[in-house]
């Protein structure tokens, strides 16, 4: 598989002498540089064998960046491989990739060699000597390269010059004499700018240029005139185009100058064709007789006539005539050009074993008859109406549109369009009025259900009946509320409390505070029934207990939650009369 490469994108190659004194000068920026007599062996072995490896480290990697970008010839494109070896000499060039490989490869030996010697130095001179030694050595060694990195360079400049042809996509192929018309006619159709003089060989290599037909992108290449020799003898330049012819899959526009003003007769640019025809093989072939402005080819001797049409003997081949100074037939050419081909990359595509793959998951559903009856085509009555009106010569009149009734009525802005005349309704003469409301162009009454009256009616009743359960409802709520609310304010509940036996360690309090333990100036309150304390209990209960801050009279609603809690003790005030009412 192909590989395509950028070839403007190569990075460029240094010289010999340039490749040193960057290498070194990195290492003496990247490094330590200072080093005594006093460190430790280990420290000063480390320092040189820290500059040995750093610059194989750099030589192993600037090597590397160019062998890597410079195209193997194994994995680009046969096209350019051919292309390489014509300009620059295959042999050569695989040479000065493979000598900067081997330098490479012996650099690293180099760093390893000596950073082995290193480690048994046994002071500050020997290792310095090892260190020079190993660089000293890797320099010459780069210095040898000299003619191999000029060679890439020179490479890799062409290169980076080279037009951006892309083998697989559509091409158009110009070939030919010299000075028979070929760069003119790709400056006619494309945007390419290529020079056009009126001697031979004023294109020296190969040029592009892009159009667009059929909304897609074309390129059309410029090949040098080729001459009528033996292959051997071609130059560089004519082997350009040999190449393209060779390897690109292109429509062929091969070009004659019927009127020999290029300086080559008709005999013989027939027979360059003649010789060339194995490389036409599997392509579209055009003949384009060009400079018909000079000549017509009803002109033509029935000898040079006779010689032209040999080139379409095996009929694949088609003849345009064509003139670039007037411009005539341009267009036919770079059309039927661009279809042949086309239609010839189809044919290919169909021919490969992946379009039968794909092919063959793709049904072509064919409709069946489901019976002997003819269906023929619903034409409307007022079409036939027309058609017969039509061929009778009855002048058809033609309905109105709103932009006629616009333009007759005062035009824009001054008629009004009437869109109730388009509505939909159950009865015509609803169009226009006012108290139907309309939606969409439907009468929303003739959508509404006839029994919504009873439904509306039933569900009224509903309501009411959920209102009147709702209501009895709070009623008993509240009349739960009132009698909870009324007990606290009764004099006397006639219910008796169970007895409560206080705990075995529980104090007793007074059944009612001595009026001798209420402090003088202090207020009256009411004094609160406890429980007296258990029979048989000795433990002195709180009445007989002497009155401190801890036993002052609590608060009347403390009192009063005692007196709910207690239920039928009754409550006595200092002045002898009943509780609270």
């Amino acid at each position: 598989m192909s590989v395509h490469h950028n070839f403007k994108t190569l990075t460029p190659v240094p010289s010999a002498k340039d490749f040193i004194d960057v290498i070194l000068s990195k290492t003496q920026r990247k490094t330590p540089t200072v080093v005594h007599k006093g460190f430790k062996i280990s420290r000063i072995r480390s320092f040189y064998i820290r500059k040995v490896k750093y610059t194989q480290t750099n030589y192993h990697e600037r090597l590397t960046v160019i062998l890597s970008e410079f195209p193997r010839l194994e994995e680009v494109h046969p096209f350019y491989a051919d292309l390489i070896n014509v300009l620059y000499s295959r042999d050569h060039y695989k040479l000065a990739l493979g000598q900067l490989n081997t330098a490479r490869n012996l650099i690293d030996g180099i760093s390893k060699d000596y950073i082995r010697m290193i480690k048994y130095g046994d002071s500050l001179y020997r290792c310095k000597q090892l260190k020079r030694a190993a660089l000293g050595r890797m320099c010459t060694l780069m210095k040898k390269m000299k003619a191999s990195l000029g060679y890439l360079e020179q490479v890799r400049q062409h290169l980076s010059r080279l037009p951006d042809i892309d083998p697989t996509t559509r091409t158009l192929l110009i070939t030919g004499y010299p000075n028979v018309g070929k760069s003119s006619f790709i400056n006619k159709i494309s945007r390419a700018d290529v020079e056009v003089q009126n001697y031979a060989f004023t294109t020296k290599s190969l040029f592009v240029g892009h159009f667009d037909f059929h909304y897609q992108r074309w390129q059309v290449i410029d090949t040098p005139g080729i001459l009528d020799h033996p292959l051997e003898d071609r130059n560089t330049i004519e082997m350009q185009a040999i190449t393209a012819l060779a390897h690109l899959n292109a429509a062929i526009l091969f070009f004659i100058d019927i009127s020999e003003e290029c300086g080559y007769t008709i005999k013989q640019q027939v027979s360059l064709f003649h010789n060339i025809k194995p490389l036409f093989v599997n392509k579209p072939l055009i003949v384009v007789m060009n400079k018909i402005d000079l000549k017509k080819p009803e002109e033509l001797d029935a000898e040079d006539q006779k010689l032209i049409k040999t080139m379409l003997e095996e009929g694949k081949a088609k003849m345009l005539p064509m003139s670039n100074v007037s411009e005539e037939g341009i267009n036919e050419v770079k059309t039927n050009a661009c279809t042949v081909l086309l239609e010839h990359r189809v044919q290919r595509k169909l021919r490969s074993s992946r379009a039968e793959s794909i092919l063959n998951r793709l049904t072509v559903a064919q409709p069946v008859p489901r019976d002997n009856r003819r269906r023929g085509a619903n034409i409307p009555d007022s079409v036939l109406k027309a058609r017969a009106a039509k061929k009778a010569g009855i002048p058809v009149r033609k309905p109105k549109t709103e932009r006629d009734l616009e333009l007759e009525k005062g035009g824009p802005g001054v008629y009004q369009h009437d869109i109730r005349k388009y509505h939909l309704l159950k009865n015509p003469n609803w169009k226009y009025d006012v108290i139907p409301e309309i939606l969409d162009g439907k009468n929303i009454s003739d959508f509404v259900d006839p029994e919504i009256d009873k439904k509306l009616e039933a569900l009224e009743q509903e309501e009411e009946e959920l209102q009147r359960q709702w209501e009895e409802s709070q009623d008993m709520m509240v009349g739960a509320d009132d009698l909870g609310s009324a007990c606290p304010r009764r004099t006397r509940v006639n219910r008796t409390p169970p007895e409560r036996t206080p705990p075995a360690r529980a104090p007793a309090l007074p059944s009612v505070i001595p009026e001798d333990t209420i402090p003088s100036g202090e207020p009256l309150s009411a004094r609160v029934y406890l429980p007296d304390p258990t029979p048989g209990d000795s433990r002195p209960s709180a009445s007989t207990m002497p009155r401190n801050e801890h036993t002052r009279t609590p608060s009347a609603e403390i009192k009063r939650r005692q007196c709910e809690s207690l239920g039928s003790r009754p409550i006595e005030t200092h002045a002898g009369t009943s509780g609270p009412s």
